[in-house]
């Protein structure tokens, strides 16, 4: 199991849990309309630094974890808005869950 973190701007969020559930990711924790800073600037939500940033944070079996960053790759490539797209993958040294 790896810890994997996804930022993304908000206005395609949509998207990015699209990717998620069809690559077989069905648990992450989404913390919609963060301020954030990347590649295009600055995402405060107001007129000077427009924009949001959509982070998502998930457990991810190492089996899959190889197709989501594909995955991720091939829409960050798709066209220069997804641009911005960051994903990091962690290790998890310890874990309390049901599962």
């Amino acid at each position: 199991m790896k810890s994997v973190q996804i930022s993304v701007h908000f206005e395609y969020s949509d998207m990015v849990e699209r990717l998620l559930e069809r690559i077989g990711v069905e648990a992450y924790i989404r913390y919609p309309m963060v301020e954030g800073c990347d590649i295009d600037g600055k995402h405060f939500g107001t007129q000077v630094h427009p924009g949001n940033v959509t982070v998502y944070h998930a457990q991810v079996p190492e089996n899959l974890i190889d197709r989501l960053m594909n995955t991720l790759q091939r829409f960050r490539d798709e066209k220069q808005g997804h641009r911005h797209v960051e994903a990091l993958v962690l290790p998890i040294e310890r874990r309390l869950s049901d599962q």
